[in-house]
């Protein structure tokens, strides 16, 4: 595991969009480069670093296929607090990607457990995730594989905790109780086998969840902390999220930053 510290969450998002649109580039006339990715206020810096970036002519979503990581069940893509109309607004929209290479879970399909499945196979069927873009809870939550989720989870429907619904409440007027109170995601099983994870982690709430899953082991309460496991994963974070780390911690990964290869 890479953990890239930045000073602030501007110039972390900056480095991540660099880091990915350099290996989407690398793939432009090889096969389809297949992308996941994540809603939530964790990835937006990320994400205008990418409108950015193709509006200059230096990136292109054409070779580009991207599955996202989750869906509250019972919202049409139309609602404004839906991960499509999320994903629409703020990357879809202001890209040069083909609509037919978005696939983003269906939170009104009659038969969810069907469309869990079914987006297991399409995944499957695109040759697996290459990169798979996330962000953390503060819980060390990964999309919705809350505390306590089985880490070979697939994609499947899941049952909030009052925790992530009165974090997401934010979107929701401020109250919990307009939170769906289930959605589709992927598993954790589902993240691990991309080839590469690559995780954005800011700001002092995410402090005590950023040690747990750096510094302790594979816990299934923190769920994040599977990529202990993963051949490819980084975290890139800003210093207010390195709070609680130790500082030899710290010290060690910025040491070995400074002769890395990508």
């Amino acid at each position: 595991m890479r953990l890239i510290i930045h000073p602030d969450y501007e110039r972390a998002s900056r480095w991540a969009a660099n880091y990915i649109a350099g290996r989407i580039n690398s793939c432009r006339d090889a096969k389809p480069f297949v992308l996941g990715l994540p809603t939530g206020s964790s990835p937006l810096g990320i994400y205008r670093e990418f409108v950015k970036m193709h509006k200059e002519g230096k990136l292109s979503f054409k070779n580009v296929r991207t599955f996202n990581m989750d869906e509250y069940i019972g919202l049409p893509a139309s609602h404004p607090q839906s991960y499509h109309y999320f994903m629409m607004e703020n990357l879809f929209n202001h890209i040069d990607i083909e609509r037919q290479h978005i696939h983003i879970l269906d939170g009104m399909a009659k038969e969810p457990e069907k469309e869990c499945k079914l987006y297991e196979e399409a995944i499957s069927a695109e040759g697996g995730i290459e990169l798979f873009l996330g962000g953390m809870g503060s819980d060390g939550h990964i999309a919705f594989n809350e505390p306590g989720s089985s880490l070979a989870s697939r994609t499947r429907i899941k049952t909030l905790t009052e925790e992530t619904k009165a974090a997401n409440a934010r979107f929701f007027d401020g109250e919990s109780s307009k939170v769906p109170v289930t959605a589709l995601t992927v598993g954790v099983g589902t993240v691990m086998d991309a080839r590469e994870v690559v995780i954005i982690v800011n700001g002092r709430s995410k402090a005590r969840a950023l040690r747990a899953v750096v510094e302790e082991g594979v816990n299934h309460m923190w769920t994040l902390s599977c990529l202990q496991m993963h051949p490819k994963a980084i975290i890139v974070c800003d210093e207010d999220a390195t709070e609680e780390l130790k500082v030899g911690t710290v010290k060690y990964f910025k040491d070995i930053e400074k002769n890395a290869v990508s």
